[in-house]
């Protein structure tokens, strides 16, 4: 939670990206010798990501043209659509999950993959999120974004990657923890750097949260969802007049002020159903709402299943 006034002085794009909390489903450590491809099924709601530490390859996403990747190159495919990597364009791939692996921590494993010649090294990532302001900004961004390890960044950026490699190649106690961490950092960079060069960052919801008054009345309604908001006080808290206030969130974000609201609690109610165990009554009272059947109602209406449609998937 933040101090009463804290809003006020806090980005409410910066708080977007804080919520980029990764939750790892596998790392590995891709070991491939050429020519070796390797077909990556789709993985719904998760975020994958390669590193190359050290030889080249190639990358084939789904309607975009063959894609060089040289050492220090990292990718992110934000929405889990399947892909391929290959030592070269044409080679055959083999699915990913039939290939030989050493798991070596719950979360970490060691892929093997080749014909015994030029080697490279892939650090890859399969990752998603609990935070419904993060599914928000990554349902924004592009099939896929790159950061260029030879000519994109600060000196920073490249110890950084340079780092990961040296910790997937020793894997030390811990390790899987350290490149879960220096993972978040990356995946950050990388929307940064898209939301640096891309007009279409600067558009819808993003746009609006880089508006000095409309960001600040999102991230009032973020942070106490279950506050008895109307546009008449959220107007008062940013300076705006009831009027003015309504119809620039509506230009901004493409839905009223209240709407967007209702939706939001909903989302910040299905992820507490999925990590807790917390009362439908006691959700319903956080998220504004006197009654459990009036809190139900809207979350069907919202989310498309009632509650208790979810509460099976977290005890199970």
């Amino acid at each position: 939670m933040y101090p009463d006034d804290a809003w006020v002085c806090v980005d409410p794009l910066a708080e977007a990206l804080h919520f980029l909390r990764m939750n790892g489903l596998i790392y590995c450590r891709s070991e491939l010798t050429a020519p070796w491809g390797v077909a990556l099924p789709p993985l719904p709601d998760c975020l994958m990501f390669h590193f190359v530490a050290s030889g080249s390859g190639w990358l084939h996403a789904q309607g975009r043209t063959p894609e060089p990747l040289r050492a220090g190159d990292f990718v992110l495919l934000p929405h889990g659509h399947g892909h391929t990597l290959t030592s070269a364009p044409g080679v055959a791939t083999t699915d990913l999950f039939e290939l030989d692996r050493t798991l070596l921590s719950p979360r970490f494993e060691v892929l093997r993959h080749g014909a015994g010649g030029e080697a490279t090294q892939v650090i890859c990532g399969a990752v998603h999120f609990d935070d419904p302001a993060a599914h928000r900004l990554v349902a924004l961004l592009p099939p896929v974004l790159r950061l260029d390890g030879s000519t994109h960044g600060q000196p920073w950026l490249h110890d950084l990657l340079r780092f990961m490699a040296v910790e997937a190649q020793t894997l030390q106690p811990g390790g899987d923890t350290v490149i879960a961490r220096l993972a978040d950092v990356l995946v950050i960079q990388a929307i940064r750097a898209w939301m640096a060069s891309d007009p279409a960052a600067r558009q819808g919801w993003l746009g609006a949260l880089q508006d000095r008054q409309i960001g600040r009345a999102i991230a009032l309604m973020h942070r106490d969802p279950g506050e008895a908001w109307t546009l008449a006080t959220l107007a008062s808290q940013i300076g705006m007049s009831r009027s003015a206030f309504a119809a620039r969130f509506t230009q901004l974000v493409g839905q009223p002020a209240m709407q967007y609201l209702a939706d939001w609690r909903m989302h910040v109610a299905l992820a507490s159903l999925k990590r807790s165990a917390e009362p439908l009554a006691s959700l319903a009272l956080r998220m504004g709402y006197q009654s459990e059947a009036a809190f139900s109602r809207a979350f069907k209406r919202v989310i498309g299943v009632s509650p208790s449609a979810i509460q099976p998937q977290r005890q199970g």
